[in-house]
């Protein structure tokens, strides 16, 4: 077998002819073998589906059951730059160590007693479930890779699931018809099992599941509620520098937090994890509250560094949270979009979203199979009259040459892809590692 981290990742990359295969009965065969159920995981599972705000969630879950005194492990995807990011224990990514431990427990059982195929993302899910089922936590938050009824993550019968929201992405495997794309997501649900609805717009095929099962179900608007002081018209984002929730416990009863702190996360998304905990049984308090939203970090959400932002937003309707975001944060020089983008992603419905906030734009190449050339975005961008800078051959590069090019005055916004992201955030990385004043902080861009 593999022997280091980085031959299990290459050996997973191999043995398994696609990328994507959804489908559980493999993954769950393999999950059988492996003894992987609910009850051994932790003492309470939460799942996490939806198009958009699923990491976000997740680490709001994280950080509010961490600070009520909750042991937690999160699994996410895709990470930025560790694959260690996938698999925390109470916030710290877990070791090599132990995620190899993980990939030879799955290797062994999926070749015994008959070998079964599964994905890079199935066996790296079935890693991280018997990491979490040989140190069980208090809580463990799973997040859905794509979809939801079959994704591999779904093999597990969580006690709690959330939907945050529902909109077009991964049209390959799900389809364009939001009533669908609602219906699958909706596939995590259990019958009898709580559900939360992170969204008052959601596609009736997510909440009709939820009655079909007999779930209690826990919509955003309705059951918990987001307000502020001030008559902000989308509470997507902090109105003020406070806010506050109503929500509503496991037995019924009403509940309410004032003057919560914005966590610089989508309020609808702390909203939701704060219904999510008080389901599970957990007595919320104000100070743990309010602690666990002050320290919730998400890296590549709205992640600000000096007059940089880094977001992985990829879709529509992430990069229309964005604009709302950066619309609420005047800025006194040029805003500029250093933008890359896959092939398969709606790049024209992003840039649209983007441009009343965008002054100027350096389009940049992703490599592989899916990535989408500098010159694609620039024709789409020119189709809209935007002002363009330069192309670049990759976000790295693009990154350098705003570096020297920016003015005291200027922000930019990195966005797009993951991978966009990513690699820009390596770069500084590797930059920070050969000073030698920054020995100390090669993890803080990652931290952040």
């Amino acid at each position: 077998m593999p022997q280091t981290l980085d031959e299990w990742l290459g050996h997973l990359t191999r043995q398994h002819p696609l990328g994507i295969e959804l489908g559980l009965e493999r993954v769950a065969e393999v999950g059988k073998r492996l003894g992987l159920e609910a009850r051994l995981l932790a003492k309470h599972v939460i799942s996490v589906a939806g198009t958009n705000g699923k990491g976000s969630t997740v680490a709001m879950l994280d950080s509010l059951a961490r600070s009520h005194g909750l042991t937690t492990a999160t699994y996410t995807s895709p990470h930025l730059l560790r694959y260690n990011e996938r698999l925390c224990f109470d916030g710290v990514e877990t070791a090599d160590s132990v995620l190899i431990e993980g990939f030879a427990a799955v290797e062994t059982a999926r070749l015994t007693p008959t070998a079964i195929g599964l994905t890079y993302f199935e066996m790296g899910t079935l890693a991280a479930l018997h990491a979490i089922a040989a140190r069980p936590p208090d809580l463990a938050i799973l997040e859905v890779g794509l979809g939801g009824r079959l994704d591999a993550v779904n093999i597990i019968d969580a006690d709690l699931a959330v939907v945050t929201t529902v909109a077009q992405d991964h049209a390959d495997f799900l389809g364009s018809d939001l009533e669908v794309i609602g219906w699958e997501k909706a596939g995590i649900m259990r019958a009898g099992h709580p559900v939360v609805l992170g969204s008052p717009a959601l596609p009736a095929s997510v909440a009709q599941t939820a009655i079909r099962l007999g779930a209690p179900h826990y919509t955003l608007g309705r059951e918990f509620k987001v307000s502020s002081s001030s008559a902000a018209k989308d509470h997507l984002i902090a109105a003020s520098s406070s806010w506050n929730w109503q929500g509503t416990s496991a037995r019924g009863e009403p509940l309410s937090l004032d003057t919560l702190p914005d966590p610089g996360l989508p309020l609808d998304n702390a909203a939701s994890a704060l219904q999510a905990l008080a389901l599970i049984g957990l007595e919320l308090t104000l100070d743990a509250c309010r602690q666990g939203l002050n320290q919730a970090r998400l890296a590549g959400r709205m992640q600000w560094r000096d007059n940089w932002c880094l977001d992985v937003g990829h879709n529509p309707h992430a990069a229309q949270y964005l604009a709302t975001r950066l619309a609420a944060r005047p800025c006194r020089g040029r805003r500029i979009c250093l933008l890359g983008m896959l092939e398969d992603k709606d790049a024209a419905g992003v840039i649209a979203a983007l441009t009343p906030v965008i002054d100027a734009w350096l389009p940049v190449s992703l490599e592989g199979e899916r990535g989408r050339p500098a010159e694609s975005l620039a024709v789409l961008l020119e189709a809209r009259d935007q002002r363009i800078l330069r192309l670049a051959e990759s976000p790295r590069v693009g990154a350098d040459w705003l570096a020297q090019h920016l003015s005291g005055t200027d922000e930019v916004l990195v966005c797009g892809s993951f991978y966009t992201v990513a690699e820009v955030l390596a770069g500084w990385q590797a930059a920070e590692s050969e000073e030698p004043t920054c020995r100390g902080e090669e993890n803080e861009i990652r931290n952040a």
